[in-house]
């Protein structure tokens, strides 16, 4: 992934020097396991624990450099090892084939990097949690189509983001716990030549579960079902940056992103205030669904194994997890500093002149005895004045012989209420969050 859109953290998880660690971490598990099991001696593990070291630039420069000439990544970095610890790097990779140094060393890769992720979610749903709760009471127009349809409240439109993020959050979990295997099982998975009691002890000294079957590789509906995860959560994410995107538009001005000092919107505009970082998250989430699509394509491979899935994998899994971890932080930041604008979202309330109590008039209407069709009817002729010829709605309809049969003035006024919209907000809250304050 670019620089642009990395994080340290995560970006460092996919470097050639962490790769070859968790490589190196795989065949000491492995031989431990061997040692175990009596099939190699003790003090081929201890000399490999002493030279194996750790792994710099310079290491992966020259594994990279055999490789050159054993077209074989694997090899190559078998063969540095022996280059740098001697006869008893024998005993390495030993009934083992090359698949279970990748595919247990990606999940080892792909399960740290998911905690990373988790922890940006975490990040995001605090900042939901109290953005929604400073806005639980703040009045905004629900709109259906885009159109004026009945008061809600900005908390209330968080706290829907809030409980659709703790599925993503959960999906996650899932594909986390499905990730987080390992096989040291052989060319086919048969265990041929090593028995499962070594790879049951290499996993667990890796901090993974041992793949219950397997042939030459890990199966890749685990991996498609990662990938999905991310893509799901990056979608929730676009829905919610493209929320932003409209209440940021200039006819609504109801929200926006924080513009910094020194900040510009246009080059060829200075009046510009732009919602970039949420037009940027959409964005990204196209990428994401491109990645869950070609992790789908990678499941079916022929018989026990090809490689057609491992150029995708060296794109997909650091450009995947790399882009998910710098949407989530942008994500928090945005919301952390949005500016919500509660007289902007009062005055876009009262721009239809009170139409959008229609429902409760129609509702009102209905209980005191009338045909729901006619009274539909009588509360829709007066709503089209206001459209048609700026009458104020409530006007209107004390003016409507047929209504005023039926309703009071003060009845008719009380329809406006705007608590009448928001009286179980209460209710919504602790259903979400556990608790209304």
């Amino acid at each position: 992934m670019i620089p642009r859109y990395s994080r340290k953290e995560m970006a460092s998880l996919w470097s050639d020097v962490a790769r070859y660690r968790r490589w190196r971490d795989v065949e000491l598990a492995a031989l431990e396991g061997m040692v175990e099991a009596g099939l190699a001696p003790r003090e081929a593990l201890v000399d490999c624990l002493a030279r194996a070291g750790d792994f710099t630039p310079e290491d992966a420069a020259r594994i990279e450099e055999i490789e050159r000439v054993t077209k074989h990544d694997v090899i190559a970095f078998l063969t540095f090892m022996e280059e740098r610890v001697g006869p008893s790097a024998r005993w390495l990779h030993l009934g083992m084939t090359s698949s279970d140094v990748l595919d247990t060393s990606l999940g080892m890769t792909m399960r740290d990097a998911m905690d990373l992720i988790l922890t940006g979610v975490d990040r995001v749903m605090a900042a939901v949690e109290r953005r929604a709760f400073e806005h639980k009471n703040t009045l905004q127009m629900g709109r259906s189509h885009g159109i004026h349809a009945e008061p809600i409240t900005f908390g209330h439109k968080l706290a829907i983001w809030y409980d659709e993020l703790r599925r993503g959050r959960e999906r996650l979990m899932h594909a986390r716990d499905t990730i987080a295997v390992g096989k040291i099982s052989g060319a086919v998975g048969t265990f041929a030549h090593l028995p499962p009691t070594v790879e049951a002890h290499a996993c667990q000294k890796l901090g993974l579960k041992p793949a219950p079957a397997s042939s030459q590789v890990i199966q890749r509906d685990r991996h498609a079902e990662f990938f999905t995860a991310l893509a799901l959560l990056g979608s929730s994410i676009e829905k919610f940056a493209v929320e932003v995107r409209h209440l940021q538009r200039t006819e609504v001005r109801e929200a926006e992103e924080a513009f910094t000092p020194g900040q510009k919107g246009s080059s060829a505009m200075p009046h510009k205030r732009n919602p970039i970082l949420s037009e940027n998250l959409t964005g990204l989430a196209r990428l994401l669904r491109g990645f869950a699509v070609s992790a789908m394509e990678d499941v079916a491979l022929w018989h026990e194994r090809d490689i057609s899935h491992s150029s995708v994998e060296r794109v997909i899994g650091p450009d995947a997890t790399i882009l998910m971890d710098f949407m989530l932080h942008r994500f928090a930041g945005l919301m952390e500093n949005m500016r919500v604008y509660p007289e902007q979202m009062q005055k876009n309330l009262d721009l239809l002149g009170g139409v959008v109590n229609s429902q409760r008039l129609l509702l009102e209407l209905a209980r005191k005895g009338m045909d729901r069709q006619a009274a539909y009817v009588i509360v829709q002729r007066n709503a089209m004045k206001m459209y048609e010829e700026g009458v104020d709605f409530r006007q209107a309809l004390l003016a409507d012989a047929d209504l005023r049969k039926m309703m009071s003035a003060e009845e008719i006024s009380d329809c406006f209420s705007p608590g009448y919209h928001t009286r179980q907000m209460d209710e919504i809250f602790r259903r979400v969050f556990g608790r209304s304050a």
